[in-house]
């Protein structure tokens, strides 16, 4: 345990009355507004077109599909809730009232039932099936729901979890558990959580074209040189693409003449270097990402992100309140500083000096917690704080307090299975302002409508509200412009409004020629050693 130097009397005071009005700012406004953070990676197996029992897609394009989904909870409800306007979805959950409840707000068909029993699954139309998604809060039960699947039907199956353990032996094994694919939670939220702490200022990172490309979310604040420039002013950036420009809520496509306002939240597209080239220049005053990283809390999270910090070379601290699991993280976490404390604790956090961190994330089992820890260490000084909240609701009434990021891992598992049973022709994507836009990477197919064009040319056989924001060619970044040739083989990033994407998917792609979907597939980058 550290040796720690107490604060002054006043000071403690002064935080926690701090504190306390928070929290109740915090509860006045909850329920009222609702809103969940976009992060998106997974651990996946690597799949390819006609390899696997993967749904079929009809010469004509039809897309839709039978999807089971067991669990109707947080995640199995708002996959469900994202598919229903394009596939035959059917709920399946043991709790009566939240059965009831989902009959009078899901155009699906829902079953009140045992997910992992034979006969409930058969009532579902198993047998016919596409896709079973196994989504319970439970990794035993899902696992078993996907066995069962297999057993009586052939179809895909996806199964939610949280332990790694189970990840593991399903990465050595060919279809371990009867599973194809499998997400898990607290890996996807760790990996989450360390790319925005790499990249200072952004609020969402995503990686794409193995890392040759990034995109970024950033907030234009009032310490900003951009605010109140347009576009054109702020666009000084050759490997870069300003893709979208998200105002009160609405995503807009930005043109040269489309200023940039306080609260304005802009994606950009481009190689690392210009984007964090862009990352500096949109907030020169935050600190920079070799800073110093906090965690507080032991949870398999908390360790996640402390253990993918230390392998870039960061030696975070962390913080733990129970002695023996602050042991065993010790054991496992050589190069973090592992200290056994009460977080809470105003004075501790004073006297290890946890206000000099530039980025302080909260990975504690409770909300609230995990709430007042991030407002107190913004009073004693932490440059940013990134949360891990449980309900997805609280996301923005976290931000909307004091919070820079909130991080909700039910909703991140949530947007990959659903994007997983959508995009069937994109290596990667992420989502933009809650499901209202999405960036994916496609690989150009000889049937392309991009193959052997200029972009300019390619871009009329396109639905509106399209920006190429990169093109990779050999793993080599290339600045998309008017008279960019686009060549079979070539990774293409593109920027969609929610309602074309799939759209854009089929004609960039070409993949309608294809008899089989082919998942996205960004390569396993994250370690489970």
């Amino acid at each position: 345990m550290s040796t720690v130097v107490s604060p002054s009397c006043s000071s403690v005071v002064s935080v926690k009355a701090i504190v306390v009005h928070a929290w109740d700012v915090f509860v006045r406004l909850a329920g009222r507004v609702s809103r969940v953070t976009s992060l998106d990676y997974l651990c996946r197996k690597r799949i390819t077109c006609g390899q696997a029992n993967i749904p079929e897609v009809h010469d004509s394009g039809d897309q839709t599909m039978r999807i089971v989904i067991i669990g109707a909870g947080q995640v199995g409800s708002s996959i469900a809730a994202n598919l229903t306007e394009t596939h035959e979805v059917v709920v399946i959950d043991r709790d009566a009232n939240r059965i009831e409840d989902l009959r009078y707000s899901l155009d699906a068909l829902v079953l009140e039932g045992d997910g992992t029993a034979v006969g409930t699954l058969e009532e579902a139309g198993v047998e016919e099936a596409d896709i079973i998604i196994a989504s319970t809060d439970n990794d035993e039960t899902n696992i078993i729901v996907c066995s069962t699947a297999e057993a009586i039907g052939g179809a895909f199956t996806i199964a939610r979890v949280k332990n790694t353990e189970y990840l593991r032996t399903w990465q050595r094994s060919d279809r371990a558990f009867g599973v194809d694919f499998m997400v898990c939670t607290n890996l996807l939220a760790g990996e989450s959580i360390v790319r925005t702490i790499g990249l200072p200022a952004a609020r969402d990172v995503d990686p794409f074209a193995n890392g040759e490309v990034q995109m970024a979310e950033f907030e234009i604040d009032e310490s900003s040189p951009l605010a109140g420039q347009t576009v054109e002013e702020a666009d000084q950036f050759s490997g870069l693409t300003f893709a979208a420009v998200l105002k009160d809520g609405d995503v807009e496509i930005p043109r040269g003449d489309t200023a940039l306002q306080i609260q304005d939240h802009v994606v950009v597209i481009g190689s690392p270097e210009s984007v964090k080239q862009f990352a500096t220049t949109a907030n020169p005053t935050t600190t920079t990402s070799t800073g110093e990283v906090v965690i507080i809390g032991g949870s398999e999270i908390g360790f996640h992100v402390a253990r993918l910090l230390q392998n870039q070379g960061y030696r975070p601290r962390l913080v733990e309140r129970d002695p023996t699991r602050a042991r065993e993280l010790a054991n496992e976490l050589s190069n973090t500083v592992v200290m056994e404390s009460d977080a809470t604790d105003v004075e501790f956090l004073e006297r290890e000096h946890i206000g000099d961190a530039s980025v302080l994330v909260t990975a504690l089992d409770s909300d609230e917690k995990n709430l007042l820890i991030s407002l107190l260490a913004s009073q004693v000084g932490v440059d940013r704080t990134v949360a891990v909240v449980d309900t997805s609701e609280y996301v923005s009434l976290f931000e909307a307090v004091g919070v820079d990021i909130g991080i909700n891992p039910r909703e991140l598992v949530a947007e990959e299975i659903t994007r997983f049973t959508r995009e069937g022709g994109a290596e990667n994507v992420a989502v933009i302002g809650s499901n209202k836009a999405e960036v994916l990477e496609i690989e150009v197919d000889t049937d392309s409508v991009l193959a052997g064009r200029e972009i300019r040319e390619a871009v009329s056989d396109l639905p509106a509200g399209v920006v190429f924001g990169a093109v990779t060619r050999d793993d080599e970044f290339i600045a998309p412009r008017g008279d960019t040739i686009v060549s079979p083989g070539d990774h293409v990033v593109l920027f969609s409004q929610i309602d074309v994407v799939e759209e854009v998917a089929k004609r960039a792609w070409g993949y309608i020629n294809c008899s089989k979907i082919r998942p996205s597939q960004p390569p396993l980058t994250m370690s489970l050693r």
